[in-house]
Parts: structure tokens; sequence; C-alpha cells
């Protein structure tokens, strides 16, 4: 019995969705060729060409804070908005400019690197989102970071 239900239920959905019209003859030409011509003005996205994607600090002591500024200018054809930008972990602290940025005009993107506790050869990046064509843009930043010397522990030998 419980077969039989299961069998004619599946025989009904398929039939009415059988009867459906085809959603693509509804799809009216003067909507395409609008939505065609919108999606061509849209092409002038605003394009964030760096000096540099880059930067070494070298060799730092652990427990420095260190930041280096990236320049860049918007290269595109549209105003950049840079909507936030964020550190690989939460040594990397980036700040940059919350105005648009017209297309031709410069901008800094300010990144700062705190090495306490992160001793030895040190990699990190900042993930910009912006309205780039692409939507995201990478910055990296590296340093070999000098371990703080440990403190010798143990009692003191007496004579």
């Amino acid at each position: 019995m419980k077969k039989g239900i299961l069998i004619l239920a599946g025989v009904f959905a398929m039939t009415v969705m059988s009867c459906k019209d085809n959603a693509a003859e509804k799809v009216k030409e003067e909507n395409v060729e609008i939505a065609a011509d919108r999606d061509a003005k849209n092409a002038d996205y605003p394009v964030m060409t760096f000096t540099k994607t880059e930067h070494d600090f070298g060799t730092i002591n652990e427990g420095d804070v260190v930041e280096h500024k990236f320049a860049f200018t918007n290269t595109g054809k549209a105003p950049l908005v840079i909507v936030s930008a964020k550190g690989s972990c939460g040594c990397t602290v980036p700040e940059w400019p919350k105005d648009p940025i017209a297309p031709g005009a410069t901008g800094e993107m300010l990144v700062k690197f705190n090495s306490n506790g992160k001793p030895n050869q040190q990699a990190k990046q900042v993930t910009i989102t912006a309205n780039t064509e692409a939507g995201k843009e990478i910055l990296k930043i590296k340093a070999m970071v000098t371990p703080k010397a440990k403190p010798v522990s143990g009692t003191p030998v007496s004579e």
C-alpha cells in the first residue's frame, strides 16, 4: 500500500512539473537589451594600482611595532571605495582611506605589524575588499624577528 502511494505521488509530481511553461519564452527582448546596456556601463571599474604589493621589514627585534605605507593610484574609470581591510592575524593591522578615491587620485594603506610573541620568520598578508572588478586585493609583508633573550632560571650556586 505504501509503495503504491509513493508511486502515485511520484507520477503526480512529474506530471505537475512537466506541465510548466518554458520560462525562456517569457523573457521580453527589450528587457534583454536594457540589461545588456546596464552591464556595459558597469564594466567601468576602479583599479587599485600599487607601487608595490610586498614589503620586507628585514630583521627586527621581537616586540618591535613596525609600519609601512603602501601607496596606490585609482587607475580605473570609477571612484574607488575600500570597504574593509583585514590582516591575516591580530598582529597585522591595516588603516585605509574611508572616503572614495576618484579616478586618477592616489591614496595610502598603512600596515602595522606587532612582532610581540612572533619570533623567527614571519609572513603576513592584508586582504582588501573594494569595489574593484576582482573585489579583493592582497598586500604582503614579511620580517625576520629576532627572539627575545630568555631569562636564565634556576637557583644560584652558593659556596
